[in-house]
């Protein structure tokens, strides 16, 4: 009688424990299929010399940042002027490159800051909107190269190369402020702001990219960390860029990162994660997650990657310019994708 109790509650346990791995591994083979498994192939291997316009495009990249956290230095509420010089210079750079920019402001402790904008009208689908952007602010200690003079200079550098070539769909650049502490995550978030005014205008708003931090890559054994429990399904090595969004945006991280293996040289990775990995949210794309819109964040990882995050040493030297140039090239095929008119 004993030892029959106990055959049946071991084939009971055993049948428990063979349900619970099916359903975990049919849990994994679910995650690994729709948050982490990408269309195309990442690139592999040597990179390509640079082309002539891309060496170009490099040095340009290098001039934008090192105005902004060299010339400039720290942009921040805590550093009025130098905010407001920053957000001169990007008009001044807009405009210089036929844009009307219009100034979006705000106030923030005291001070007005502005959202600024240029749009590149679609051609047949002008009230479908792509929007991409970036922030300039930076923390109070930081100059900011990588965080975020590196994205700025990424919107410049697509503005100029769009401006005779409209595409389908309304393209906008918008600079943001006001994404770092302690405004970031508040209703004084410039990209909440400017998401918060589309949406009472009823602006279509089809795509947002944003770009958060672009310029820090490196060959280094064991460079790239994760946040859990994504180290097991990722490159160890940080000579990548990322597309990067929540679960519910998983079609558009799929769309951004097939458009840029279709059309850039150079290793990416994509995730579309659930929100209780909070660091998937972590940047502007969150404002307009708040409002509805789909959004994702293009991003060589911030802290996971860079060790100069946050601090003094955020400088323009150290940052990979030809990397840089092959991820804005990138880019590029991603907004053509984006502003195309098809899904």
């Amino acid at each position: 009688m004993v030892r029959s109790r106990f055959h049946r509650t071991f084939r009971s346990l055993l049948l428990i424990a063979s349900l619970c791995f099916l359903l975990a591994s049919i849990a994994a083979a679910y995650f690994y299929s729709a948050m982490i498994n990408m269309p195309g192939s990442t690139f592999s291997g040597p990179l390509p010399p640079l082309t002539e316009s891309q060496k170009q495009l490099a040095t340009d990249l290098r001039t934008t940042v090192t105005h902004l956290a060299s010339d400039i230095g720290k942009r921040s509420i805590y550093h009025p002027k130098e905010l407001a010089e920053s957000a001169l210079y990007l008009k001044e750079q807009l405009t210089a490159a036929g844009y009307e920019v219009n100034e979006h402001s705000f106030p923030t402790k005291g001070s007005l800051t502005p959202n600024l904008e240029a749009t590149l009208k679609g051609t047949s689908h002008p009230n479908e909107i792509v929007v991409i952007g970036a922030h300039y602010d930076t923390t109070q200690r930081s100059p900011g190269a990588d965080d975020n003079a590196s994205g700025c200079a990424a919107i410049l550098a697509l503005a100029r190369a769009f401006k005779d070539k409209p595409q389908p769909r309304t393209i906008r650049f918008v600079l943001f402020p006001n994404e770092e502490l302690p405004t970031g995550g508040t209703p004084e978030m410039g990209s909440w702001i400017y998401a918060k005014k589309a949406h009472a205008a009823g602006d279509n708003i089809t795509a947002m990219l944003s770009l958060e931090m672009l310029g820090y890559f490196t060959d280094a054994p064991n460079s790239q960390k994760y946040p859990a429990p994504l180290s097991s399904f990722y490159p160890t090595t940080g000579n990548f860029i990322a597309f990067v969004s929540n679960y519910d945006n998983r079609a558009l991280v799929k769309q951004c990162v097939r458009a840029f293996r279709a059309g850039a040289q150079f290793p990416s990775e994509g995730a579309a994660l659930p929100n209780f990995i909070r660091d998937v949210g972590r940047s502007d794309h969150w404002g307009f997650w708040k409002e509805g819109y789909r959004a994702l964040m293009v991003t060589d990882t911030a802290n996971f990657r860079n060790p100069n995050y946050h601090s003094a040493t955020d400088t323009p030297d150290t940052l990979d310019y030809n990397s840089m140039a092959r991820v804005v090239e990138g880019l590029e095929q991603v907004l053509k994708s984006l502003a195309a008119n098809r899904s």
